[in-house]
C-alpha cells in the first residue's frame, strides 16, 4: 500500500506535504486533490516497474493509496523524492522519461512517494481524464476519516427522514418494516464567498463567458428547478467556513428543500478539531455519495466530484445521464438547462487531457462520452 498523508500539525493550504499539496481552487478541495494527483504518479511509476495493474480491486485491504496522517505510518522510511516541473513547463515526454529513469533501480523499497518541484500539483494536465478517472477505484479514506464522514451522511438522511415522515411521504417498505433505499439529499458546493466572486467577475471578462459567477439567488432558483426531486429534501450546503455566521444562506429556499450547513446540522464539532485539509476530505465524501450534487463547473472541487460520481455511473453501466431519476446525478448551477434548472452535467470521459476539469468549461451536458476499448 501507498500512503498520502497529512500532517495534522502543519496541513495547510500551502504546507502539506505529499502526504499533501495545494490546489487552484482553495475551497474545500486540497487533500483530494492533492491525493489524486501523487496516485497518478505511483500508477504510472508501477506501470513502468511491473508494480500495479490497471485496476483496483473493490476489496478494502486491496486498495493502495489512503488519506491519513504521516505520523500514523508505522514505517517511517526515507521517501522516494520525485521530481516535478513547473507548470505546463513539464510535459508528457518528460514523463516518459523520468518513468524510464526509474527503471533503472527498485523503488518498491520505499513506502512514501514525495513529489518534489515549483508548483508540482499542475503538471500533468496532458494526461487523458479516462486515465485519471481510474484513480477513483483506488484512492480511500482512512477509517477514522470516513467515518466522520459516514457520521455526517447519518445526520443528514435522518433528519431528512424525519422531514418526510411529518409530511407522509410514501416508501416502500419490506416485510419486515425495513427500507431498501436511504433517505435521499442532495449536495449543493455553493460559492458565493467574496474571493471566489472577485476571481469569477475577472475570469468572466477575460474569457468573455458569462456563465462563470452565480448569486445565491440564482444557485437556490436553479436548484429548486431541478426535475424529479422527491420532497421535502435536505439540501446540505458545502460552504466556506466564513459562509457558516451568514444566516442568510439558509433563508429564500423553496419550500420542500431543507437547507442545512455545518452549523445548523449540529457537525460542526466533527470538522473543527481537524486540520483544513480533513475537513475538504470529509466534504469531499459527503458530496460524493449525495444522491443529486450540485456544483460549479468552474470550480476544481466541483469538477473532481462530478468526475468520481462519472466514473461511479460507468461503472454502474450508464454512459448517459440525461433523463428524471438517474441516480448520482450531477448538475452545473452556473448554467442553465432545461425547465429552468441547472445544466445536466457529466464528465466528458473522452477528454484527451484535464483542462476543463483543472480551469473550467462551460461546455457540460449529461452525456460521458465514454467508449469501452
Amino acid at each position: 500500500m501507498c500512503h498520502c498523508f497529512l500532517d495534522a500539525k502543519t496541513a495547510s493550504v500551502n504546507q502539506a506535504r505529499f502526504y499533501g499539496g495545494n490546489f487552484k481552487d482553495s475551497l474545500i478541495s486540497n487533500s483530494v486533490c492533492s491525493c489524486l494527483r501523487c496516485f497518478h504518479s505511483i500508477i504510472t511509476l508501477g506501470k513502468s516497474n511491473g508494480m500495479v495493474g490497471e485496476n483496483c480491486s473493490s476489496e478494502k485491504d486491496n486498495r493502495f493509496v489512503r488519506l491519513g496522517r504521516y505520523s500514523d505510518l508505522s514505517n517511517q522510511t526515507e521517501p522516494f523524492e520525485l521530481q516535478k516541473g513547473s507548470g505546463r513547463k513539464w510535459t508528457k515526454e518528460r514523463d516518459l522519461s523520468q518513468l524510464k529513469q526509474c527503471r533503472e533501480y527498485s523503488i518498491d523499497k520505499f513506502e512514501v512517494i514525495r513529489i518534489a518541484g515549483k508548483h508540482p500539483f499542475l503538471w500533468h494536465d496532458h494526461w487523458p481524464v479516462k486515465n485519471y478517472a481510474k484513480i477513483f477505484e483506488c484512492l480511500e479514506l482512512v477509517d477514522e476519516i470516513a467515518n466522520e464522514a459516514m457520521n455526517v451522511i447519518s445526520r443528514i438522511r435522518g433528519i431528512g427522514a424525519k422531514a418526510r415522515s411529518k409530511v407522509d411521504v410514501a416508501e416502500e417498505f419490506n416485510s419486515d418494516g425495513s427500507v431498501d433505499q436511504p433517505v435521499p439529499y442532495i449536495a449543493v458546493h455553493m460559492r458565493i464567498e467574496k474571493d471566489w466572486m472577485i476571481h469569477c467577475k475577472k475570469l468572466e471578462q477575460k474569457s468573455n463567458i458569462n456563465q462563470i459567477c452565480s448569486s445565491k439567488e440564482e444557485i437556490m432558483e436553479r436548484v429548486a428547478h431541478i426535475t424529479g426531486l422527491q420532497q421535502p429534501v435536505v439540501v446540505y450546503l458545502a460552504v466556506a467556513d466564513s459562509l457558516l455566521e451568514d444566516n442568510s444562506i439558509l433563508s429564500g429556499w423553496k419550500d420542500g428543500l431543507v437547507p442545512y450547513e455545518k452549523k445548523r446540522l449540529g457537525v460542526w464539532d466533527i470538522y473543527k478539531k481537524y486540520p483544513y485539509l480533513i475537513q475538504s476530505a470529509i466534504d469531499y465524501e459527503v458530496c460524493s455519495r449525495a444522491d443529486v450534487f450540485v456544483g460549479n463547473s468552474f470550480s476544481t472541487f466541483s469538477s473532481i466530484i462530478v468526475l468520481s460520481r462519472t466514473q461511479k455511473l460507468i461503472g454502474l453501466g450508464i454512459t448517459s445521464a440525461c433523463g428524471v431519476g438517474v441516480r448520482f446525478a450531477s448538475y452545473a448551477y452556473n448554467i442553465l438547462g432545461e425547465s429552468r434548472g441547472p445544466k445536466m452535467w457529466m464528465t466528458d470521459m473522452s477528454a484527451p487531457s484535464l483542462q476543463s476539469i483543472s480551469y473550467g468549461t462551460s461546455n457540460v451536458s449529461c452525456y460521458s462520452n465514454w467508449k469501452a476499448r
